[in-house]
């Protein structure tokens, strides 16, 4: 393991705060400020440079094939695309 491998779990991991606060509307600093739009595009930009730093290093073949991070990055989607519903059950 080297710095670059600890970047891209870093940033992978890192998202999935920002994202799910941003759809709880929960204030947490970001890069961007505070607020819930700032955190999701935070938590967004966290991905993305996960996914390229991922890329450059590794290559696309090899992203593929790594069951780790696809099971983190599953649990990150699993978590945006279900947090607006869960925020509408529990914001009660």
């Amino acid at each position: 393991m080297n710095l670059t491998d600890f970047m891209i779990g870093a940033l992978l991991m890192n998202a999935m705060p920002h994202l799910v606060l941003g759809i709880w509307k929960g204030r947490m600093f970001s890069i961007f400020g505070f607020g819930n739009k700032q955190n999701i595009a935070y938590g967004f930009l966290c991905l993305c440079t996960s996914v390229g730093l991922y890329i450059y290093r590794y290559g696309l073949d090899h992203m593929f094939n790594n069951g780790l991070y696809w099971g983190a990055l599953g649990l990150l989607l699993v978590y945006f695309i279900t947090g607006w519903f869960w925020y509408r059950i529990f914001s009660k």
